[in-house]
């Protein structure tokens, strides 16, 4: 009895473990840094809109999100399943284009996003417009999966995200 109840806790860790993926494959897309351009994408892909993580190096929230929650297969399939999904450093002189297609450099367009802590979400719709912007780690998975949901079904045209949670 002792033994397969061990071979169970095996096979469990093993399939718990095997729903975790690295979430810079699986959860963000390849960014080419034409923001202007993906918008364009994300309509011919039928998407709801972009999902821009804002992040820095050495930040633990976001450390704790990628490991805890972007990690997570169900939450990469049901993200991308509706949204494009980008990082963005905060602190980055990397070269882009914005939502309107001026160029600019990734800590210019934080700046340019009021983004003032890490991570901040911001999601933006087919029209390149701030819909919902989400600062610091959500609590956990359920709270992450159900902001994206309320993102894609809409809600946010009519209620904030804490009045949306209290009816879930």
């Amino acid at each position: 009895m002792r033994q397969l109840f061990i071979a169970f806790l095996m096979v469990f860790a093993v399939s718990a473990q095997a729903e975790t993926r690295d979430p810079l494959s699986y959860f963000f897309q390849p960014k080419f840094g034409d923001f202007h351009a993906e918008l364009q994408t994300a309509r011919e892909q039928g998407k709801k809109g972009i999902f821009l993580f804002f992040e820095m190096d050495d930040c633990p929230f976001c450390e704790r999100m990628r490991s805890t929650i972007l990690n997570q297969s169900d939450v990469q399939d049901a993200y991308r399943a509706k949204f494009l999904l980008y990082p963005i450093d905060v602190n980055g002189d990397t070269q882009m284009t914005d939502f309107q297609g001026k160029q600019t450099t990734e800590k210019a367009f934080a700046l340019a996003n009021r983004v003032r802590a890490t991570p901040t979400m911001l999601f933006i719709d087919l029209d390149g417009k701030l819909v919902t912007r989400y600062v610091g780690p959500t609590k956990d998975k359920a709270e992450f999966l159900l902001l994206g949901k309320y993102v894609a079904e809409g809600s946010y045209a009519s209620e904030p995200f804490t009045k949306y949670k209290q009816g879930k």
